[in-house]
């Protein structure tokens, strides 16, 4: 019995070691090819901080671009997302991250995301919003099927869409119904996601 309990004893000190190099694994494992995250852009949030878009690999993204200064459609991008939450469970909105990609960075500078993030009240826990460099809007509106055109009056005509993706960046579903009331088959693709393991 005595050595039993040894066994036992030093098969439980080990699982902390065992668990790290999987864990280690797990986050050098490679992207899949269909990731969004294979798209080498560095972003700058709110708060003036910079950091890789691919950063937010291990949690489930919900994504759109958007831009400060709209007064039409990307403050219902916002009630969307804010939809969106409202549906959810507390445990599967703490497995979500909410991320508002800019598509006019040089007027969205981390004061305007700010005033944004302020008026809105959002919260910061899970919302992000973030400016590219300009020669990177393109191609994150690539990788996430966002067309727009910039107009002669500094605004932009855009697609307005919620983007799903999971946790390696891989797009799951997309939505272009905006607004306070959820689009319920884009709901029902969160759920699952951040239902997961």
């Amino acid at each position: 019995m005595r050595i039993l309990s040894h066994v036992f004893a030093a098969l439980m000190l080990s699982l902390p070691l065992l668990s790290a190099p999987a864990l280690a694994a797990t986050k050098a494992a490679p992207l899949p090819r269909d990731s969004v995250y294979q798209l080498p852009v560095q972003l700058v949030d709110q708060d003036g901080k910079r950091f890789n878009w691919g950063s937010r690999r291990g949690k489930v993204q919900l994504v759109s671009m958007f831009y400060t200064s709209c007064k039409y459609i990307c403050p219902l991008i916002v009630d969307s997302g804010k939809a969106v939450e409202r549906q959810l469970a507390p445990a599967e909105r703490e497995r979500l991250g909410i991320l508002l990609v800019s598509m006019d960075p040089k007027r969205d500078t981390p004061a305007a995301l700010a005033a944004i993030v302020d008026k809105r009240k959002l919260d910061t826990a899970r919302w992000t919003l973030a400016s590219p460099a300009p020669a990177d809007v393109r191609e994150v509106a690539g990788v996430l099927g966002v067309r727009y055109r910039a107009l002669a009056d500094g605004e932009f005509n855009h697609t307005s869409a919620l983007v799903l993706l999971d946790a390696n960046g891989v797009v799951l579903a997309r939505t272009e119904q905006m607004g306070s009331k959820p689009d319920p088959e884009f709901v029902a693709a969160v759920r699952r996601a951040t239902t997961k393991p």
